[in-house]
């Protein structure tokens, strides 16, 4: 198995790279994760992940700006249903648009718009923008990615928009942060985090597992 993490100038590479590098330590020894933006390498992968720090325009525009790596990843993922997971900007990029500095669009592979969490807060709730800490998962749907996980575990959650989900078919969990935030989302191959597994721990490693042995 090959797991391919996209390069794209996103940040915060290493410590995906490390989290899903240990996390293969549990699977055979012809498994292995590479960083990578080569066209090539991508379309060997057996799987992909798109982690995301920064804003939605910040991340699109970088991706948009390697030459036909959104054809690439449409190829591999919407065309071949290769398993895909997006971290945090990396699952928000997923939807239609974003709002963040200014309207982008983005890949539509899930439909819904990426909005402002402080529009949605009741002033009254006093809650501190960005939503930043540790939450447990309200699960809506029974899914592999739960094996082992408990009312106990906690991901790490940071950012300021969140992923308005048109249908809710696509949400597998909610955060709740004076609304529901959806945490997992997900259509067929494709597979969305809000939290970052890799700053989660435990609970991280054991999420990250489940979706390397169950997709």
């Amino acid at each position: 198995m090959i797991v391919i993490i996209i390069d794209y100038g996103s940040g915060n590479i290493k410590s995906v790279y490390n989290s899903v590098k240990r996390t293969l330590v549990n699977f055979n020894k012809f498994s292995e994760v590479k960083v990578s933006r080569n066209l090539s390498e991508i379309k060997k992968a057996d799987k992909i992940i798109l982690p995301g720090v920064g804003s939605f325009d910040q991340c699109m525009n970088r991706i948009k700006k390697i030459r036909d790596l959104v054809d690439t990843l449409e190829d591999q993922v919407i065309t071949k249903k290769k398993p895909f997971l997006g971290i945090c900007v990396g699952m928000q990029i997923l939807a239609d648009y974003g709002y963040e500095n200014q309207k982008t669009k983005g890949l539509s592979w899930i439909n819904g718009d990426v909005k402002p969490l402080k529009k949605f807060l009741s002033n009254k709730q006093n809650l501190k923008i960005p939503h930043m800490g540790w939450n447990s998962l309200c699960i809506y749907k029974n899914s592999s990615l739960f094996n082992d996980i408990t009312a106990n575990d906690q991901f790490y959650f940071v950012h300021s928009y969140f992923f308005d989900i048109k249908h809710k078919k696509n949400i597998i969990c909610n955060a709740h942060y004076g609304i529901n935030i959806p945490a997992i989302v997900n259509h067929d191959n494709i597979f969305g985090f809000q939290f970052h597994p890799e700053k989660s721990g435990k609970s991280g490693f054991k999420i990250l597992y489940n979706w390397l042995k169950s997709s």
